[in-house]
């Protein structure tokens, strides 16, 4: 079990063009990250075609074949060692439609963690998931939410009770919600006792233009790291087990 854990919160800015166009630049940011000597990496919601939800009248800007669509990225985390979270569209091999973070990691098939808190039109395109997603990153036992779940409490306090000590969530935040923002993964952290990631969309999407802030909260619920600005950015941080150590019984 490792002592500390490096990550990184990716504030990407979605290219025109679909997958295809933003599979490179994932790779680009994945590097940077691990020149930061990071572990993870998790990008926002829709990284992977920007958050449009009319993007998704097209097949192509959906992830039907992970394996095929995203052999570039898996390629980059095999030569790195680094395990990437990024967000897409996904038809599941039964034709279920998922909004979801998508983990890809040397030597094993992507994971697909489903948004569990679906919010306005994207109810109408896509199908739940039932409960946080929790996989374990060097010892470390991640939960992966995306956007709206974070609003939810008891989403955080179902990974908590799944034994997660990070909370990584890919979103979407624009300009006038960074107190919102800042309440929520402070709070999430302070009342679950583990450390929250951000990692929000740069740049302009459909919602508007981004607030930035992507980082990352102790268990404190004090913030630890944050973008400089509302660009492409890459925010590194390094999480010690001993800061969870005084809200965990000993085992």
């Amino acid at each position: 079990m490792s002592a500390e854990l490096t990550v990184a919160a990716v504030q990407s800015v979605a290219f025109p063009g679909g997958l295809e166009a933003n599979v490179g630049e994932h790779v680009r940011l994945l590097e940077d990250a691990d020149g930061h000597g990071a572990r993870l990496a998790v990008f926002p919601e829709l990284s992977l075609i920007g958050y449009d939800l009319r993007f998704l009248s097209d097949e192509a800007n959906w992830l039907t074949s992970p394996s095929a669509q995203l052999a570039e990225l898996q390629a980059a985390c095999e030569d790195m060692g680094i395990a990437a979270a990024v967000g897409a569209a996904v038809r599941e091999p039964d034709g279920t439609p998922r909004l979801a973070s998508v983990l890809v990691r040397p030597g094993v098939p992507s994971l697909i963690a489903p948004k569990v808190h679906l919010h306005g039109r994207e109810k109408e395109l896509f199908e739940p998931g039932r409960r946080p997603t929790v996989v374990d990153i060097d010892g470390w036992n991640v939960a992966l939410a995306v956007c709206f779940d974070v609003a939810h409490p008891a989403h955080a306090a179902q990974a908590a009770a799944a034994g997660a000590d990070l909370y990584a969530a890919s979103a979407v935040y624009v300009v006038g919600e960074e107190r919102r923002l800042d309440l929520h993964f402070g709070s999430r952290a302070l009342d679950s006792r583990f450390f929250t990631l951000l990692a929000n969309a740069g740049g302009v999407s459909a919602l508007g233009p981004s607030c930035g802030q992507s980082g990352v909260w102790g268990p404190d619920g004090h913030r630890m790291a944050s973008a400089a600005g509302t660009g492409a950015e890459v925010v590194p941080a390094v999480l010690f087990r001993s800061a969870l150590a005084p809200y965990r019984a000993p085992s």
